[in-house]
């Protein structure tokens, strides 16, 4: 596939956190990012998914907390002292914004990304559906996805985030 201005995926210039799920590296837009916690137990909640690892009260509010190597096909992941629970702000399908917390492995670092750079994820392989991948983008220490985290959390595909925490 040819890679034009039509094709490549629309991406904000700017700084993205990078996370680590096994040996992946992923980013998400650091201006959705509302905390980044180190993993603790948390209430889980009966009839979920495996995936969704149960729920966290953050100062009054209700975050379902999603397990990003189990969602994408890792099923037994460990929990180390690098394990965090990245916060994130994400549209509702009202077009209201809720918080979810998720599951990875390691925070890495911060990067700066130009949207130039960003080229559409291949037609076939990989643990993640295209849908919920804004595109990859090559740096000098490898290939890091960057996650679509509105198409990754949507509660239709997770049978209803805002049922998870009584919304």
């Amino acid at each position: 596939m040819q890679d034009t201005v039509a094709t490549r995926p629309q991406v904000r210039n700017g700084q993205y956190l990078s996370f680590r799920l096994g040996s992946d590296d992923y980013a998400v837009d650091i201006l959705r990012v509302q905390e980044i916690r180190g993993w603790e137990k948390v209430r889980t909640l009966p009839d979920s998914e495996d995936y969704v690892k149960g729920v966290l009260d953050l100062r009054g509010t209700i975050v379902p907390i999603i397990d990003l190597r189990v969602r994408f096909g890792n099923a037994s992941p460990e929990y180390s002292a690098t394990t965090v629970v990245i916060v994130m702000s994400v549209q509702t399908a009202d077009g209201g914004t809720q918080l979810v917390g998720a599951v990875v492995d390691a925070v890495s670092d911060v990067l700066d990304i130009d949207g130039t750079q960003l080229k559409p994820p291949p037609q076939i392989g990989g643990t993640v559906g295209r849908r919920y991948l804004n595109g990859m983008v090559s740096l000098p220490r490898g290939m890091v996805i960057l996650l679509n985290l509105d198409k990754l959390f949507d509660p239709a595909e997770l049978g209803g985030l805002q049922d998870l925490v009584g919304e």
